[in-house]
Order: C-alpha cells, then structure tokens, then sequence
C-alpha cells in the first residue's frame, strides 16, 4: 500500500515541481516589470509582450481588478515583494479587514494633512499607498472568492462519504460567512465622511470600491448557489447508495437469504404494508330465488335515509369588486372633466375658466390635486391640432429659490376656436 501511494504521489510531486520552477523563472525573467509595479500604481506594460503578460496573468502574479482599470499586481505578490525587501511601510502583519480599514483612515489622514501643508510629493505618495492598500482589500476578497471556487470543483465536488462531505460543507459556509462578515465592516457612510468633498478620494474609496464590492457580493451569491446544488446532488446520491450498500452488507451476513412472496403471506411486516386497505363490494344473487325472501327481509330492514332541510341566509347586496369601483371612479372622473371640456368650449366669455373654480362651483367632491392631474392629462392626450384650439394658462411657481421644479396651482382655459 506505501508503494501504491508513492507511486500515485510522485506525478503530483513531479508536477509541483516543474510549475514551481516555471513560475520563479518567470519571476526571474521579468523582475524589472515586477518591480516597477510594486513602486507605481500599475505595471507598465511597454516592456511586456503579450505572450509574457498572458504567462504573468495565468500565474496569478498580475491581475486585472476590472476592464476599465490597468494590470496590476496581485496582493500576494505584493506581499512577497514586501517581505524579500524587508518594507515595513507595506508588509501585512495582520491581513484581516478591520486592519486595513484602520490603515486606510491613517493613510487618508495623511494625505489630507500633506495636503493641507502643501507638500505635493508626499501627498502622492501617501496616495499611491492608499490605492494599493485598496488594491490589495480587494485582492484578498478576490482571491479568497476564487480558493473557494477552486475547492468547490475540486476537493468538495469528489469527496466519497458523507462525513467528509459535511465536513466540507461546514468549511466552506463558515468561509462564505467569514467573506460576507468582512464585507459588512466596510462602512460607505462612515468612508464618505472620511473622504470629505475631496474627488480623488471619493472615486478610489466610494465609487470603485463600492462597484468591486458588488461584484464580490453577486460572486458569493453564485458560490452560495453552486453549493446549495452540489450538496443537494450529493445526498440524493449518497441516499442510493446507502440503500444499496446497507442491502449489501445485509446478504453478505445471510448469504442463504432468499426474498420471499411477500403477496402470498398472511402476515405481511409493517414495513411492506403500506398499500391502502380495499373496500369489499357485495352484490345480489337474483337468479337464487330461494333466497329472494332473506333478500326482501334485508331490504325491508335498511334504514331509510332522511335529508334535513338546510336553512340558507337570504343573499345580500351585490358588492362590486375593488378593480370595478376603481374603474368606476375612473371613468366617472374622466365623464367630469370631459364636462369641463365642454364647458370651456360652450362658454362665451374672454377670460379663461379656472379649473378649480369650476371643481368648486360645480360642487363635485373630487380631490383638487387629483382633479388637477385628470385636466392635465386630458390637455395632453389630446392631438396638437385640438391643443391648439384652447388658451392654455398654467399656474405654477417655483419649488424654491434653489429648485427649479414647477409646482401647478390651478390651470386656466379658454376656448380660442379651431384655425
């Protein structure tokens, strides 16, 4: 069996070997590159052809954060620069998210402050640091999003008993859990107080963030799902195969088992006896007739079947359906305001007729707003030519000396005739 297993080992073995050799030369090739990205905010890319930068990306050296943004280095890349270079500023003693909230409030108070005094270089320095401190939140979102696909369609889609299988379970809903806690400690209100009015804060700390943000969230909603199926799959599957294997076990401790005919039984066990019970049907034999006597004795005898009367309560009013009396009103305010139409049209005088004025002399109870709304709509839905026909004299003002919303008052018309 050592044997066995070393043999099976050694590919898997061989295999870590030569993509780790593959991935520290391609580190080797392109240190420069490297370097540079680690000092500035992207990885420069003119020196970079694009066999060389797909090599970098399929390694997980670089990484794109999304399509409107440049290549970048991955934060464990970053993070290993940091460690070889012995950087202090940038090495990652505790990566938990808390952490790098606090570390964006101190580098966002700096930048702030080197602002304030003037002095330009070190404010772009303490913003390129806050632009990789970001960087680096999101990676770490990223890639843990990404461990947990790899697991999911490796180590949790083939494991082959049902312990393993919880167990499994269990680590990846506590990761989910642990992501979605760590999400929930980024506070966007207490950012947006924290960046201030400044544009360039705003953008890196509200607008990008909280876009890469939703990102993350609709990918843990995937992984959620992609895991909700796979277990379901699995206990349908380990359900049968229970079955299977139980009856197994079962024959190889009675080998001389033999599965009986269980219909021809009179006692059938619980277990089998699932089938409803049959109702037994009787008919009369009329071609005995020395029987037609005991057949006339038991009819005579059956209980005759008496119906008593059922008292129904007197039907009440027609109640009209809630959509029907909505309708109703509906069309008999349109009936109203078509009447305001017509009044507009008859009438003779030169001055245009107040909408609510005649709302209030006509002594209909139609709310002023809505009544409002139903004569605009009316105005409107007419075609330009008959628009044309009526003065039409909103009266409105502004919302605020602030606000250029147009609040209607009342409306004014007057017939002006049909060119």
């Amino acid at each position: 069996m050592s044997q066995l297993n070393d043999a099976q080992n050694a590919p898997l073995e061989s295999r870590l070997l030569t993509t780790g050799v593959e991935r520290l030369a391609l580190i080797g090739r392109h240190a420069d590159v490297l370097m540079q990205g680690y000092t500035q905010d992207e990885v420069p890319l003119e020196g970079l052809s694009s066999n060389a930068l797909r090599k970098l990306l399929a390694a997980r050296l670089l990484w794109r954060p999304d399509e409107h943004s440049g290549v970048k280095l991955t934060p464990k890349m970053r993070e290993l620069i940091a460690d070889m270079v012995a950087d202090e500023s940038r090495r990652q003693v505790n990566a938990d998210v808390a952490d790098t909230l606090e570390q964006i409030r101190t580098q966002v108070a700096s930048y702030r402050e080197s602002s304030q005094l003037g002095d330009y270089w070190q404010q772009e320095q303490q913003l390129l640091r806050l632009r990789q401190t970001v960087d680096d939140l999101n990676g770490r979102f990223a890639d843990a999003i990404d461990s947990l696909w790899q697991r999911l369609n490796s180590d949790f889609g083939f494991v082959s008993r049902l312990n393993d299988k919880v167990r499994e379970n269990e680590r990846a809903q506590k990761q989910v859990v642990r992501l979605l806690d760590g999400l929930a400690l980024i506070d966007f209100d207490e950012l947006i107080d924290l960046v201030g009015s400044d544009g360039t804060l705003r953008k890196l700390l509200i607008s990008q963030l909280q876009q890469q943000l939703s990102q993350h969230f609709t990918s843990l909603r995937e992984v959620q799902s992609r895991l909700t199926e796979l277990m379901a799959r699995f206990r349908r599957m380990q359900a049968r195969s229970r079955l299977v294997s139980g009856m197994a076990a079962f024959l190889r401790e009675h080998p001389g088992f033999t599965p009986g005919n269980y219909a021809r039984r009179s006692e059938v066990p619980e277990l089998c006896n699932r089938a409803a019970p049959l109702s037994a049907a009787g008919s009369a034999a009329l071609d005995h007739h020395h029987d037609m006597a005991l057949l006339g004795s038991l009819l005579k005898n059956l209980p005759s079947v008496t119906h008593s009367p059922e008292v129904t309560a007197a039907a009440g009013p027609t109640v009209m359906a809630e959509s029907a009396m909505v309708a109703a009103r509906q069309q008999a305010l349109k009936q109203d305001v078509e009447n305001f139409y017509l009044h507009v049209v008859d009438s003779s005088a030169d001055e245009p007729l107040s909408a609510l004025a005649y709302l209030q002399a006509s002594e209909l109870t139609w709310p002023e707003e809505i009544w409002l709304y139903q004569v605009i709509a009316e105005f409107q839905g007419l075609g330009q030519h008959e628009q044309q026909a009526f003065d039409w004299q909103p009266k409105e003002s502004k919302a605020s000396p602030f606000n250029d919303v147009r609040l209607i008052h009342d409306v004014a018309l007057r017939f002006a005739g049909i060119a």
